[in-house]
């Protein structure tokens, strides 16, 4: 899969805004990109370049003035992964092909290589879990990430 930093830190700077973006009577207030880099330890100036494509994208509205920064433009539980990381020009995709979708392939020849559709449905995949998880739910904790995966029987094994 090619998540980079890039969708990894906005997913995370977005997820300190949905927490930290409440005053203390539940109103929504503005948080400044310094404060984020600080808490997430992340540099500003790749926070700024962040923040201009999610603001772009509609999911962050900027304050100016004293008590400035960024506020979400919708609520957490309304803010889902996957949009967030397609804001910041991350495809979400398991393929090696220069571009899905196209019928042409990642072999020397145009040909799709044998485990294409693999991949190609992994992406899908992970993708279709990416837009299921809001930001509440990585707020909250609650992704099912910590899952257990059943486990694997090999031939021979007792069910």
């Amino acid at each position: 899969m090619r998540l980079s930093t890039k969708g990894r830190y906005a997913v995370m700077a977005m997820a300190d805004l949905a927490r930290n973006g409440r005053a203390e009577a539940g109103d929504a207030r503005a948080v400044s990109l310094a404060e984020i880099a600080a808490r997430q330890e992340i540099s500003l100036s790749y926070l700024e370049q962040l923040f201009a494509r999610l603001r772009k994208a509609g999911l962050v509205l900027s304050v100016r003035g004293p008590g400035g920064g960024y506020r979400l433009a919708r609520t957490p539980a309304e803010t889902a992964v996957a949009d967030i990381v397609l804001a910041v020009d991350e495809p979400i995709r398991a393929v090696r092909c220069a571009v899905q979708g196209t019928p042409r392939g990642c072999m020397a020849g145009g040909e799709r290589c044998i485990t294409h559709w693999l991949w190609e449905d992994l992406g899908a995949e992970i993708h279709a879990y990416l837009a299921a998880v809001s930001l509440e739910d990585v707020v909250m904790k609650r992704t099912g990430l910590r899952r257990r995966a059943a486990p694997v029987l090999t031939e021979g094994a007792a069910a």
